[in-house]
């Protein structure tokens, strides 16, 4: 059996991404790929009714947002596991920058087991969502 070459080093951070504003078209359009219609992800007075001061993005979104880190390395491999804990409410408008670092790598059968630590946070620098994932490396 021949290990995988290394990809990523202990320590190593994935490059950081500042994605777009989360409009509200988007959490529309989520709503049904998801079948996640609760209201205060899309309209206004539901959310407020809520306590909330406006709309808010589905939790799942921001999540798929992160796993976004391992779009460019999906030929080489994919995620086997992906742990997210929210910390935080995405409103409309805010911008979310995804980042990562490797905080172990192990060789298995199956190939190079890498794990990160993935966090995703608003414009403000507040940190809204926060987890971990699992990618294994094809081998060779």
């Amino acid at each position: 059996m021949k290990p995988v070459a290394l990809t990523w080093q202990k320590g190593q951070e994935l490059p950081a991404v500042t994605l777009p504003p989360v409009t509200r078209l988007q959490l529309i359009k989520y709503a049904g790929a998801s079948g996640d219609f609760n209201p205060i992800h899309t309209i206004d007075e539901a959310a407020e009714q809520a306590g909330l001061p406006g709309v808010i993005a589905h939790g799942m979104l921001t999540m798929a947002t992160m796993a976004r880190l391992f779009t460019p390395y999906l030929d080489q491999g994919f995620i086997q596991r992906f742990y997210t804990r929210f910390a935080g409410m995405v409103f409309v408008g805010d911008a979310l920058t995804i980042s990562g670092k490797v905080v172990e790598t192990q060789y298995t059968e199956e190939g190079e087991l890498v794990t990160f630590d993935v966090f995703a946070k608003n414009q403000k620098g507040q940190v809204v969502a926060k987890g971990s994932v699992d990618f294994l490396v094809f081998r060779d």
